[in-house]
């Protein structure tokens, strides 16, 4: 089998009309359509209609992780605006930078670097003075250091300060129906800058309906970075670097999954999928080496030996890494992830997967295609001609694997 260092992103590239695009969220979270895909045919119906599609005793995988205010602009006194974005805390996880008090460094995205020329710049409101000052240079994004008072938590700066980070592909300014709803109604934990999309969609009602059809839910964190939008350049994916994301996973989810045996798993989301899956192969790495002291898992570890070459099951996998993190005396796995799945891969843990419709030539759209193989372009031919919304706002698909 071809290793997904050799794929030519311009094998999964489609026609995306701009007016596909969904610019505003429908009036409802669950009005949306669903495309649902499994044995290579393909029916739609509402969201709210979830629960009649998947089997009973399956359990859902969400990522509960929360949408930061991550776009600041800061009005020079010439008049020109210059954005920072912020990216990911700088040399600390997410908890202690946002819960910092009088200053904190973040990785960032600045629109018209160029044009900054002071050296800080300065945001100042009836309640708040926010200044940012440029700290180093990195190869690909900015260390800014950010300073205020009064004496307020960053994510309290955040909420004052910052604006919802909308995707690039929606071409507006966000307003306070985005505040509510490009974020999902479980959000818990604080870090990231792009919402997990697949979320969106749910509601109190669909939970209750989950629940009386015996389908369970739990919940991994996955921080979403703006890496998620990145384009690949690249005529082979072997020139794309993956962005690293930060992950959590506590023992209880674990051990749920090791109570999953033999029935469904589904991802809620790609970022729970990737979620997901690297946890199988994190606990592979506590096998192949117990004394490990540090798990991270890089862009293509999975296809290359020793990873490729392992045989464990799931059950091994998961006792093993959860062995490991008792005698690290951890409750949580708590660590970075950079895997990459596209054609190829063989998932392990999951069986299914609820998500969007990704932009062509994406990393995303690959991860599509690992899972239904070539039928992503009659999936995506359907949803073209049948009115499907795309992208964050969009509509969703249920989609369960080819293995």
């Amino acid at each position: 089998m071809m290793h997904p260092k050799n794929i030519s992103i311009l094998d999964y590239t489609y026609e995306l009309p701009a007016e596909r695009i969904a610019l505003h969220p429908l009036a409802e979270r669950d009005a949306s359509k669903i495309l649902v895909y499994k044995e290579s045919e393909i029916k739609e119906d509402r969201y709210k209609q979830v629960h009649q599609y998947l089997p009973s005793e399956s359990l859902l995988i969400f990522n509960n992780t929360k949408v930061i205010r991550a776009r600041v602009l800061f009005q020079k006194s010439t008049g020109g605006v210059i954005e920072i974005f912020l990216l990911e805390p700088y040399q600390l996880d997410h908890v202690t930078a946002l819960a910092a008090q009088g200053k904190t460094k973040w990785k960032c995205m600045i629109g018209g670097a160029s044009k900054w020329k002071e050296k800080s710049l300065e945001l100042r409101t009836n309640s708040l003075e926010l200044r940012a000052s440029l700290a180093e240079k990195l190869p690909d994004a900015y260390v800014v250091e950010f300073s205020w008072t009064p004496e307020l938590s960053f994510a309290e700066v955040l909420e004052k300060a910052g604006n919802i980070p909308l995707p690039p592909y929606i071409k507006r300014k966000p307003g306070e129906e985005d505040a509510n709803r490009y974020q999902t109604i479980y959000a818990r934990d604080e870090g990231s800058v792009a919402a997990p999309t697949a979320g969106l969609h749910f509601t109190e009602e669909i939970f209750s309906q989950l629940a009386e059809k015996n389908i369970k839910k739990d919940f991994v964190t996955l921080h979403v970075g703006a890496g998620t939008f990145k384009p690949v350049k690249a005529s082979t994916m072997e020139g794309h670097e993956m962005h690293a994301e930060w992950m959590e996973v506590n023992t209880a989810m674990i051990e749920q999954l090791l109570q999953q045996a033999g029935k469904p798993v589904v991802a809620v989301g790609t970022t729970s999928l990737r979620t997901l899956e690297s946890v199988y192969w994190m606990g592979v790495k506590t096998i192949l080496e117990p004394n490990i002291k540090q798990l991270q898992l890089g862009q293509w570890e999975v296809y290359e030996k020793p990873l490729v070459q392992s045989l464990f099951s799931v059950s091994e996998s998961l006792n093993s890494l959860l062995a490991w993190l008792r005698k690290q005396k951890r409750e949580k796995l708590f660590t970075q992830s950079q895997i990459l799945i596209a054609p190829g891969y063989r998932f392990r843990i999951t069986d299914a997967l609820l998500t969007n419709f990704h932009q062509p030539q994406s990393t995303l759209l690959l991860l599509v295609a690992a899972a239904v193989g070539g039928d992503w372009r009659s999936i995506y031919d359907y949803a073209m001609k049948h009115e499907f919304r795309f992208l964050s706002y969009g509509d969703g698909s249920l989609l369960f694997f080819n293995k």
